[in-house]
């Protein structure tokens, strides 16, 4: 990466994360079978992963030690512990986040995110509700989708 790059990177990721302070709402409405008080979410996540959970913040790119991880094994929620990737359908898509191109079914759910001046599509756990990332459609095959995801938001249990 170079360094104009780098500095891109960062901005989008500052100012991703300046729009994501200044929203009180929950990564995804609606009732999720696993819930906690605000306080309770604060008191169990450290605050980066609070910050990206429950005000669908953004990490900052290169920042994630999974994003470089490489064992078999499977991608938790950080907030509720629901498996959510296998690592098998995890892969380097170079943007500084861990990147899958499939999800465990039923572990996952969408919305519409019209944040940063686009429409995206947000992906956060179907158990808590916790903000994950966004998925795109320029990933690999069978699905050519991106999920790329924060890693402050996942929690990785290797295979035994």
């Amino acid at each position: 990466m170079n360094r104009r790059s780098l500095l891109l990177s960062g901005a989008l990721t500052g100012l991703a994360a300046f729009i994501g302070l200044g929203r009180a709402t929950q990564a995804a409405e609606g009732d999720f079978p696993f819930t906690l008080t605000d306080d309770e979410w604060k008191a169990k996540l450290d605050p980066a992963a609070y910050q990206v959970l429950r005000h669908e913040g953004t990490e900052r790119a290169f920042t994630s030690p999974l994003d470089s991880e490489k064992r078999e094994g499977i991608f938790h929620c950080a907030g509720c512990d629901q498996a959510l990737f296998e690592s098998s359908k995890k892969f380097d898509s170079g943007t500084g986040w861990p990147s899958f191109w499939d999800f465990i079914p039923g572990a996952i759910g969408t919305s519409i995110d019209n944040s940063l001046f686009m429409t995206r599509t947000e992906v956060h756990c179907s158990n808590c509700g916790g903000h994950q990332g966004h998925v795109f459609e320029d990933g690999p095959p069978p699905t050519g989708l991106r999920y790329c995801i924060n890693g402050v938001a996942l929690r990785f249990q290797p295979a035994a």
